[in-house]
Parts: structure tokens; sequence; C-alpha cells
């Protein structure tokens, strides 16, 4: 059977439309994704994500097992309470074990999110990777999340919070998040627009669900989540990297941390031999230039003949065409082909960002 958030009473008020995701009955939609969609470009929406799993991490070495732990540097976010990071976790092998946020709340406590997917590995690596290091994982069942997305997203969940809070709430600058009253808020995303992704106990949530819905955020489901975040070149896992990919061929180059050459985080030396030799496949984005669906799993054709294939593809609802995330050969050229149904249609190669702020990138 599968797990119910706290929220699963407001979702079939809602009329939401429930499927499985993760083990979990998560709203896909609530009658319309592409409305949803348009709505957290337009104005704003919230979701239900009390799926993800919070991790607290506690204890004298919670800085030194991170360092060793990620292939991003928590270094990086020690100078700044409540400052947070994007980063793979790796194994042995340089392959993406989950994706994760940590935010840095004091020298000797972390809190970090992993996706629910990924849970019971994810918990059992990390403690696996404990050993003798002086730190207690805690998982925060008791709480849930919902993220608040959009243009006015910010405001409007401000007008439900007290003076004193909206104000510490306003003040959070991107990738950051605090403790606030009963809530701790982060101002995160996984959309492309601004918002906030806010922490609070499972018996409260409900009452924050309906404060939201009467100040104007609209209920957004998993479905339009998806749309939103390819729109904005973020990294699914599960679907854009796994246990049998790099960062270094998905586009998270940039949240492997090489300095300082001391850090042995776990990874590293495959991550050097791979670069040494020379990455072979690169991530990139595509728009489909003629008509037609980029769907996972197609293949991609090169002018050389070297094949890819599409990790992520949809219809954009912001930009009215077909685009999709691919892992390639490392010398593609600015167009190539992709296979759909029998045709080899055409379709540009960019950089694998579509729409941010409502705005393309193209």
């Amino acid at each position: 059977m599968s797990q119910r958030t706290a929220l699963y009473k407001k979702h079939q008020e809602s009329d939401a439309k429930l499927v499985d995701f993760a083990g979990w009955d998560m709203p896909i939609h609530y009658g319309s994704q592409l409305n949803e969609h348009k709505q957290v470009r337009a104005d704003a929406g919230m979701f239900d994500v009390s799926h993800m799993v919070i991790l607290d991490l506690e204890g004298d070495d919670a800085k030194a097992f991170l360092q060793h732990l990620l292939a991003n540097d928590v270094e990086k976010i020690s100078q700044q309470t409540g400052k947070a990071l994007y980063s793979c976790m790796l194994n042995h092998d340089g392959k993406v074990i989950d994706d994760l946020i940590v935010y840095y709340l004091a020298d000797n406590f972390y809190r970090i999110v992993v996706n629910a997917g990924t849970r019971a590995k994810d918990i059992a690596w990390m403690q696996q990777q404990l050993g003798d290091y002086q730190a207690t994982l805690t998982e925060r069942e008791d709480w849930s999340m919902i993220a608040v997305q959009g243009p006015n997203a910010r405001d409007k969940a401000c007008s439900v919070l007290s003076t004193d809070e909206a104000e510490q709430a306003k003040a959070l600058k991107i990738f950051v998040g605090a403790s606030i009253g009963d809530y701790f808020i982060a101002r995160t995303g996984y959309t492309g627009e601004d918002g906030f992704e806010i922490m609070v106990n499972n018996q409260q949530v409900a009452e924050l669900w309906d404060q939201l819905l009467a100040a104007g955020v609209k209920p957004i489901g998993l479905g339009a989540r998806d749309t939103l975040r390819l729109e904005a070149g973020m990294n699914l896992y599960g679907t854009d990297m796994d246990e049998t990919t790099s960062p270094l061929i998905s586009g998270l180059t940039w949240t492997v941390a090489w300095q300082p050459k001391s850090r042995d985080f776990i990874g590293r030396a495959a991550l050097e031999q791979e670069k040494a030799e020379g990455v072979q496949q690169k991530f990139v984005g595509l728009v489909l230039e003629d008509r037609g669906v980029l769907r996972g799993h197609q293949t991609v054709i090169t002018a050389t003949g070297v094949e890819g294939k599409i990790t992520s593809g949809t219809f954009s609802p912001s930009l009215g065409r077909a685009i999709a995330l691919a892992r390639v050969p490392a010398d593609i050229g600015d167009t190539c082909k992709v296979a759909i149904r029998n045709r080899h249609l055409t379709a540009k190669v960019v950089k694998p960002q579509f729409v941010r702020h409502g705005k393309s990138c193209l």
C-alpha cells in the first residue's frame, strides 16, 4: 500500500488525480496539468513535496563527514547560517547515488533533503559511510514540506505569516533557509521560478495549506512540476542521471569541487581518471525544429552517425515547442536528428536550460 502525506485529504478535497509516485499517493494534477504549469509561470502555485526526505546531521564531525561524502564542498557554505548547497552523492566509481540539498545551520548541524525514491539506499549509504565519524543522522518524519513557486509566490506566502515572520522570510537571499517561527523556510525550488520551500510539523501543514489557498496560491500536481523543472533544465534523478552515470556526463560538472586537492571525497579518484582520459559524452538541451514530441529514451543521431539518448523530453507549454535533455557524444554539432516513429526529425542543440523566471533562454 502506498504511503500518504499529511496533506492527502487536502488533495482529495481539491479533486486531485492521485497516482503512485516513489511509493506515495501523490497528486499528478488537479484537473489540468497545462493550466497548473501556466499558473506557476504567471502567478503562484504550491506543491506538496512532503514525500521528500528531510535528514538532520549533528555532531562534532558533521562537517568533516560531508566533505568526504559529497562531491561538492560544504566549506563553501560554512560562512553563512542557512546557506544551501546542491551536490551529488557518489559511489566509489564516481557514479551518482543521488542529488541533494544540504543546509549549513551550525558547524555541528546540517539539514539535508534527498529524493523520496532513493530514501532507503541514501540513508543506508550515509550510515555505512559514517563509520567512526562523531555524528548522528536523524530522519525528520515529523515534518512535511510545501513548495510555493512563481513570480508572486514569495509575496503570497508572506501574506499568511505574522509581520515579524514575513520580514524574516522576505529578507532571505536565494538558496538560503532559516528557522522562522514554527517553520523552516528556504528560498529554493525546482521550477525555475522564485519562491519558498517551507518545512513545518505534520500537525500544522494542513492549516498552512488552507491559508495559502485562501491567499490565492493554487495547488499544483507533480505533472506540472516535471514540465516546469525540465523547462528550467533541472535534472531528475533516475531519469537524467543514476548509478550508471557520472556527474561529468550529466551536466553536473559544476557541482564537483576539485579544490582543495587534499579533499578526498568519495568517487574523486574515479572522476579524475574519467577526466584525464577525456570525457566522451556531454549533457545538452534539444529543441525540436520539426513537428513532434520529444520523449525519454529516443535516439539522438549526430552528423558523424554516433548516437546519443534523450533522458527527459516534453512539449514545453511556455515555448510551444518540444524540448529535451540528452546525453550525446562530446563532439556533437549545432544540430542533430532524433529518431521518432521511423522518422529522423531535426533538433537544435542548445544549453540545457530553456525557461527561467518566465522568460525564454533560447
